[in-house]
């Protein structure tokens, strides 16, 4: 359905069955994509797994699946899609992932998926690094606030969905990113709202659930 609103718009896609953990599938999808477009400018890894919840309540297959999507997903994701990326002149890797904070309290609560999220946020740390001098970014995005998403619906109170922003600020914020120079841009971790701060927006009421309502802060932000 997906698929169908982007040619609807006139643009062309590919849409893929797909699960992350799998090498395999991973390397197919990447084929068949440059195979259809010839070629691969941005790779955005938003897959992820949720389950929030401390050491007792969090069983070792749900740990295995946050980790293996959240963090193996991007790494393996961000490995086929490199030799691809290389090629073109303003490649970009956005992991949808937090930034870096070492305090406790993210952690305490749920520290299985603090881990899994933070591997995302390694990743961009690392291949920013190791891949700077050939020009090719790579970057985290995080939100400000909640956002209106499956996750926050079945995962936290009703008040929190409706204190949240719709998922267009986040492709608004990403879409600004991949724009920038690949070589100037590279090994943020950037915040939706300050992106689009940064392009001359002032406000954001457009994004919100409840327009004038109270909105409600992300995980890992202050």
């Amino acid at each position: 359905t997906v698929a169908a609103e982007i040619e609807e718009l006139g643009a062309h896609a590919l849409a893929l069955q797909l699960d992350v953990r799998e090498e395999s599938s991973v390397q197919t999808a990447v084929e068949l994509a440059v195979a259809r477009f010839g070629g691969i400018d941005v790779l955005v890894n938003n897959a992820s797994a949720i389950q929030l919840g401390g050491v007792l309540a969090t069983p070792l297959r749900r740990f295995d699946l946050m980790l293996g999507v959240n963090t193996r997903g991007t790494y393996a994701c961000s490995q086929a899609c490199l030799p691809h990326l290389l090629k073109v002149p303003n490649p970009h890797i956005l992991n949808l992932s937090p930034p870096l904070s070492m305090q406790a309290k993210w952690f305490k609560d749920h520290t299985a998926y603090t881990i899994s999220k933070y591997g995302m946020s390694m990743c961009t740390l690392g291949m920013a690094a190791e891949f700077a001098d050939r020009g090719v970014a790579v970057n985290s995005l995080w939100p400000r606030t909640t956002i209106a998403t499956a996750a926050i619906e079945f995962n936290f109170p009703e008040a929190i969905l409706k204190a949240s922003r719709h998922p267009a600020i986040v492709a608004d914020a990403a879409h600004a990113i991949f724009l920038r120079d690949s070589r100037a841009h590279t090994g943020n971790f950037y915040i939706d709202e300050a992106v689009l701060q940064a392009e001359g927006m002032t406000d954001f009421a457009q994004y919100a659930v409840t327009p004038g309502g109270r909105l409600y802060t992300d995980l890992f932000l202050e």
